[in-house]
């Protein structure tokens, strides 16, 4: 490394390689230097030359159609113990609320101002949703994320708002005064709601996991159609998956 790079940086080596990394999107097979130094900012000529290393260490493979994911990757996923352990504790449960409903399951964590997938169920006759095990989604027009937002520190909060709500489609909530209402009523009533305001034609039911000191540290979803899926009929068996899994978590670490 340069003296002048800082490790901290994000144009350092290692932000830099990040950031090539972070521009494969759901979908991708292979893709091409210009295409990946393109989407991450990096220079043609370093990008070049950095996946070339990382090709070295396995993070990528390099063919004739362009660069993909390396298996090396998955591997050190697969050994990262936050969701790991959350799984574990989560998939009993998990698969009973699936074979109760019939519809999309989903475990999620938060991820800054995003919810991460950590699981999904697919539902056997729903439709195909663009969440994703390792997808993210922004919080506020979730589900999964109006329910950890209900329960995330005020200062989180504040910086949400002060950051100002997207309108991801006609039904989306954007307005700090009704959005923060509605957060109270999902703190009163244990799950959170969501009609056509991530996606238009979906709706969902979601409830907190708690670990045990108290924290809503995931949360469960059942997704579908909107014709579908009556999200009152539905919270109760998402509320008690998520409980069984709050209970589960009481007795170990994850």
């Amino acid at each position: 490394m340069r003296p002048t790079e800082r490790d901290d940086a994000a144009d350092s080596v290692l932000g830099k390689a990040f950031a090539l990394l972070g521009s494969f999107r759901a979908g991708d097979s292979a893709v091409s230097f210009a295409e990946m130094a393109r989407r991450s900012g990096v220079a043609r000529p370093t990008a070049h030359r950095l996946l070339h290393q990382l090709a070295t260490h396995g993070a990528v493979e390099l063919s004739e159609e362009g660069v993909r994911l390396g298996m090396r990757l998955f591997e050190i996923g697969q050994l990262a113990a936050r969701p790991r352990g959350l799984r574990e504790a989560a998939a009993p449960f998990l698969s009973d609320l699936f074979h109760a409903t019939g519809e999309t399951v989903h475990l999620a964590v938060a991820d800054g101002d995003d919810v991460i997938y950590v699981h999904k169920l697919d539902g056997r006759l729903g439709p195909e949703l663009g969440s994703r095990v390792g997808g993210r989604m922004p919080a506020y027009c979730t589900g999964v994320g109006k329910v950890l937002l209900a329960h995330a520190e005020p200062d989180r909060l504040r910086t949400l708002l002060e950051a100002g709500l997207t309108r991801r489609t006609p039904r989306t909530v954007i307005a700090p005064g009704m959005f923060m209402a509605e957060l109270e009523r999902i703190r009163q009533r244990g799950f959170a709601e969501e009609h056509e305001e991530s996606t238009v034609g979906i709706a969902c039911v979601a409830a907190p996991v708690f670990d045990a000191a108290g924290a809503a540290v995931a949360a469960v979803s059942v997704a579908g159609r909107t014709h579908k899926i009556d999200t009152f009929r539905f919270a109760p068996a998402v509320r008690t998956a998520a409980l069984g899994i709050s209970r589960s978590l009481s007795r170990g670490s994850y």
